[in-house]
């Protein structure tokens, strides 16, 4: 059984958390023993969970390392998810020490949790958002008071796009970050797909009925549609292991992953 590392207070421990989930697949310890057995649930659905979760991590941070590398020091990071080792903070000060990283979430355990894990660490913040409407933070005053927008800044949207029950919404919010970005600007995303549908008669959804986030996996064409906007560096939307591998880096089966991902410039 994994350690239990510590539990602040108000944090709800019985009921499953999709970021403590996440966490829990990519090795993590900030997790907890119902987190535990719904990713259990969901690898005895789909055994290729665990590395479908690690590819969109691994490219996660190839992504905020080439913008880093391309002169981006400034990092919006949304989504539900741990700032555990390797992201985007860390990767970010690999490259460039003086990056700053704002991380957004809507979910208050992932807020509680963010703040307890980042204290202390320079250059970073934690901020409330609603991630169906994740174009308000380029508004948020506490966004601004760290994010100089007439400066390039790269928006992450890690799985959250497929959180965004409607895709004419999900396009909304993605044309309004866009408009927000100074040329520059830079969008990297990832989203799970249906194409193709997983190998199992087992119903994903059910798996994560008892959390509180539910996902909708959009074909390619929709997802390519939903992130119009941005003009897609190469190779453009493509599955996570494929985009731009680090030399030895595994991408057998790449569409076993079931998210395409990308990085969007605004020009």
């Amino acid at each position: 059984m994994a350690e239990e590392r510590w539990s602040p207070a108000d944090v709800d421990l019985t009921t499953p958390n999709t970021a403590r989930i996440y966490d829990y697949l990519l090795g993590g310890k900030d997790n907890y023993a119902a987190d535990r057995e719904v990713a259990e649930q969901l690898l005895a659905v789909i055994p290729e969970a665990r590395a479908a979760a690690r590819a969109n991590h691994a490219f996660i941070g190839r992504a905020v390392r080439h913008l880093a590398r391309q002169g981006v020091r400034q990092f919006i990071d949304i989504g539900s998810k741990l700032p555990a080792a390797g992201n985007v903070h860390e990767v970010a000060a690999q490259v460039a020490p003086d990056a700053t990283v704002v991380f957004a979430d809507g979910d208050p355990v992932v807020l509680v949790h963010a703040r307890a894990l980042l204290a202390g660490t320079k250059r970073t913040a934690v901020v409330h958002c609603d991630l169906a409407r994740p174009e308000s933070l380029a508004d948020d005053p506490d966004v601004r008071e760290h994010i100089d927008f007439t400066e390039p800044v790269a928006i992450v949207l890690d799985r959250v796009l497929h959180f965004i029950g409607d895709a004419a919404d999900a396009r909304r919010s993605v044309r309004r970050l866009h408009d927000a970005l100074p040329p520059g600007g830079h969008v990297v995303f990832t989203h799970i797909t249906q194409d193709p549908q997983p190998e199992s008669s087992g119903d994903v959804g059910q798996v994560f009925k008892p959390t509180s986030g539910h996902f909708w996996g959009r074909t390619r064409a929709e997802i390519a549609s939903i992130v119009e906007p941005f003009d897609l560096l190469d190779p453009g939307l493509t599955y996570t292991p494929l985009w731009r591998p680090d030399p030895g880096e595994d991408v057998a089966h790449p569409e076993r992953t079931f998210t395409l991902a990308g990085v969007g410039r605004r020009t």
